[in-house]
């Protein structure tokens, strides 16, 4: 008697009802490993933690502060300019704020520096204003700030 490979085959094995998740376990925890290593790597940002502070009025009987406006066009406005209500450019702003400060060096108490900047003024725009005034020689620049209910005040 003769019998064929195929008829052989089929009488000794059944087929498999049963589907083996041991690969499928073995791919998921894979997955896993690779999403708990790279999920720390995708936060945007750098972790800070900012000092916390009230803000202050400047006192009366300090000297007036250097105040450099920053509009929403982007221009530089400076109180103690020749023209205060004219724009002018980032070399003579640093050139007018250096030789403020350089006059200033003598006294004891410092000047204040602040920069004002419209709320749809770039966010670049007002960093390179303080940026300048640094460069120019001022250690400290404030921002100036309206208070919220100031706001609230001026809308009703």
């Amino acid at each position: 008697m003769h019998y064929s490979r195929f008829a052989f085959s089929q009488r000794s094995h059944r087929p498999m009802a049963e589907i083996n998740l041991v690969p499928f376990i073995d791919v998921m925890l894979v997955l896993l490993v690779i999403f708990m290593i790279t999920t720390p790597l995708l936060t945007q940002g750098v972790k800070v933690e900012l000092p916390q502070t009230t803000t202050q009025a400047i006192p009366h009987d300090a000297r007036t502060p250097l105040i450099v406006t920053v509009d929403a066009q982007g221009q530089y406005y400076l109180n103690i300019a020749s023209k205060p209500h004219e724009p002018i450019t980032a070399r003579v702003l640093t050139d007018l704020v250096s030789t403020e400060l350089t006059t200033d060096a003598q006294n004891t108490d410092r000047r204040p520096v602040l920069v004002r900047g419209d709320k749809n003024a770039n966010y670049g725009q007002v960093m390179a204003a303080m940026e300048i005034l640094q460069h120019a020689g001022a250690q400290n620049v404030g921002l100036v700030t309206q208070p919220a209910d100031a706001g609230l005040q001026q809308a009703g």
